[in-house]
């Protein structure tokens, strides 16, 4: 499995990328892997400020759904609209066209109180 060295990870499995202030927001490749094929990505929080760990959205495989988890606080300020059409692309490239969202984080510090690579790897072993 694939975990990109610059990311900072959660224990919920979502993975952020802060340039500036601003962070772009998906799901692991291991949270990929066990989800299995999704099919609809639901996320309906543009223009909302939300508190780090809060729900951000849904995600739909063939068998489950699961929430998604704001890594930390702040604005979800862009959706993927990529994923409407095509939902598989967070299987088949998660850390690039299949990202989620990107928000204004209203702490940047909190995000390198995240989990490292080798934090989340210990993690899922």
């Amino acid at each position: 499995m694939n975990f990109p060295e610059e990311l900072q990870y959660t224990k919920d499995h979502e993975w952020i990328r802060l340039e500036g202030n601003v962070a772009t927001i998906g799901i692991t490749d291991f949270a990929q892997h066990e989800l299995g094929d999704i099919v609809y990505v639901d996320i309906n929080s543009v223009g909302k400020t939300l508190a780090g760990e809060e729900v951000f959205g849904t995600v739909e495989a063939v068998k489950t759904v699961s929430d998604l988890f704001l890594p930390v606080a702040g604005t979800v300020t862009e959706v993927n609209e990529l994923l409407e059409k095509q939902p598989e692309l967070v299987n088949t490239d998660p850390y690039g066209d299949g990202w989620m969202i990107k928000m204004t984080v209203a702490d940047t510090a909190a995000v390198a109180a995240l989990m490292s690579k080798d934090a989340y790897v210990s993690l899922v072993g």
